[in-house]
């Protein structure tokens, strides 16, 4: 046969599944937009003082756009759903290949967990993620016995029978999709007051696992190497609960470590939150009124007691973040014309 033909035959069936991938991968668009996140980093500037790592209490809680607004604080947040620790640890990895914030901020939720999970929330982490050895070491960290490290190579392995389930967003966002976060942070205005918190269910054991410390230990050690502030938190979530022996071994830890730690459910007077008013899913998360509570007592509390600093005079920062703002605002704007919409209905 033809060498060229061959060639040619080649580049045929090559760009022919390249196609089929880009169309049967998940588009995380209009729904499920949380497995949009990890990917929309890498469309930004990397000039960021301080990176959010960890689940939805740090990409629901915390609005950077407001980090920047009332303190010149620029950020973003690594947010997925369900992120563990070493998901957490191997994003700062991936991010140290483009920049190297002042401050690492870390939600400690995940502490709890010790084993991989579930493969649906692996992949909202992981399938976002450019290609290096951070990406490596963390599906390989992640994966449950059922996975296989092929199929995240090759994504087309994984989701070949997504036929059934295409809609026009598959086609629609093939090569380009729409940002559904600010800077990380996913918006909603919605309002569901916290009624009928359940109880906590006691535990045959409270300690953490080997596996979740060791990697909270290299999270400090990595943090340390390159000169990090790395600050622990605990977003004001009143479920899942959040145990006092849990407390107390994160306390214990921040103290042994000199690290600063946060427990915002410790500090709800102080942040103004009202849980009859600044959720929008009864308590596990805040809305746009708490999340921006929050993170103006955030703001203050690192302007206070880390190195970041005001950059709003700096004008390629400014200019960026005043058309960020645009985007904010019109996302805020829609989100209530829609409630309203609804409730005339």
């Amino acid at each position: 046969m033809n060498k060229k033909v061959i060639i040619f035959s080649a580049f045929i069936v090559v760009g022919s599944l390249y196609l089929l991938q880009r169309l049967l991968l998940p588009k995380y668009v209009s729904n499920i937009v949380e497995g949009a996140m990890i990917a929309e980093y890498y469309q930004q500037e990397k000039k960021h003082d301080v990176i959010f790592i960890g689940d939805c209490e740090v990409y629901e809680n915390f609005s950077p756009q407001v980090l920047w607004d009332d303190f010149g604080i620029n950020s973003y947040i690594r947010g997925s759903a369900e992120q563990l620790i070493w998901q957490s640890y191997y994003l700062l990895e991936d991010t140290l290949r483009y920049e190297t914030p002042k401050v690492v901020i870390f939600n400690v939720q995940s502490m709890h967990v010790d084993k991989p999970q579930r493969e649906a929330y692996n992949r909202m982490t992981l399938d976002g993620m450019e290609w290096s050895w951070a990406k490596i070491k963390s599906i390989k960290a992640s994966m449950t016995d059922s996975e296989n490290f092929l199929d995240y190579v090759f994504p087309i392995l994984r989701y070949h029978s997504r036929w059934s389930e295409l809609s026009k967003d598959d086609i629609k966002y093939m090569f380009e999709k729409p940002l559904v976060s600010h800077n990380g942070y996913y918006m909603r205005v919605d309002v569901k007051p916290a009624e009928n918190i359940p109880e906590a269910k006691p535990m045959g054991n409270y300690q953490f696992g080997e596996n979740a410390c060791q990697y909270l230990d290299r999270l400090v050690e990595l943090c340390e190497t390159n000169n990090i502030q790395l600050v622990l938190i605990k977003a004001p979530s009143l479920y899942p609960f959040w145990y006092d022996e849990w407390e107390k071994q994160i306390e214990d830890y921040a103290k042994e470590k000199n690290l600063f730690y946060i427990n915002f459910l410790e500090h709800i007077e102080e942040t103004g939150i009202d849980y009859s008013m600044d959720t929008y899913d009864g308590g596990l998360h805040m809305n746009l009124s708490g999340a921006e509570k929050l993170t103006k007592y955030l703001g203050r509390y690192l302007i206070e007691n880390t190195n970041v600093s005001d950059k709003r005079n700096v004008p390629e920062l400014a200019e960026g973040w005043k058309e960020k703002r645009k985007m904010y605002d019109m996302d805020a704007q829609r989100q209530y014309r829609s409630l309203n919409e609804r409730s005339i209905e």
